[in-house]
C-alpha cells in the first residue's frame, strides 16, 4: 500500500519583499484601510518618514479599501521598511491587477522590484571589505 502525502496548501495573498537583511511578508484583504505592522498598529512606529515609505505604494489605490498586514524580520529599520514597501506595492498589484502594475513600474520601479545590493563582506587583509591597512614606519 502507498501512501502519498498530502501538499501542504500555499497561501495565497501573502507577497515577500527584501531588502538588505530584513524581509517582510504581506497580506492586503478588503478592510477599512488600516495597516498592522507586526501584529500592532503602523502608529506605534516612532518615525514618521518610516510611515510615509510603509504607505508610499497605498498613494496609488484607494487605501480605504484594503487593510494590510505586515511580517518584517531582520535587517534595520529602513530596511524593513523598504522591505515593507515591496511587498505591500505587489499585494496589491496581485489584488488589482496589470493596470496598476504598469502605474507603479511607469512612476517608480523600485515600488515593485526588489533592491539585489547587499553588504560585501570583509576580507581577511584589511578592517573593512574594501579598505586596506595603512604600512606607516616613517
Amino acid at each position: 500500500m502507498v501512501v502519498k502525502k498530502k501538499k501542504k496548501a500555499k497561501k495565497t495573498g501573502v507577497v515577500r519583499g527584501k531588502r538588505k537583511e530584513a524581509t517582510a511578508r504581506a497580506k492586503v484583504t478588503p478592510g477599512t484601510g488600516r495597516i498592522y505592522f507586526n501584529g500592532s498598529g503602523l502608529n506605534a512606529l516612532s518615525s514618521p518618514y518610516v510611515r510615509l515609505v510603509i504607505q508610499e505604494p497605498l498613494r496609488y489605490v484607494d487605501a480605504s479599501k484594503y487593510d494590510v498586514f505586515l511580517n518584517v524580520q531582520g535587517g534595520g529599520v529602513m530596511g524593513q521598511a523598504q522591505a515593507a514597501r515591496v511587498a505591500i506595492a505587489n499585494a496589491l498589484v496581485q489584488e488589482e491587477g496589470d493596470a496598476l502594475k504598469e502605474k507603479m513600474m511607469k512612476e517608480d520601479r523600485s515600488l515593485l522590484v526588489e533592491d539585489s545590493r547587499r553588504v560585501e563582506p570583509k576580507k581577511f587583509r584589511g578592517p573593512k571589505a574594501r579598505a586596506r591597512f595603512t604600512k606607516s614606519y616613517r
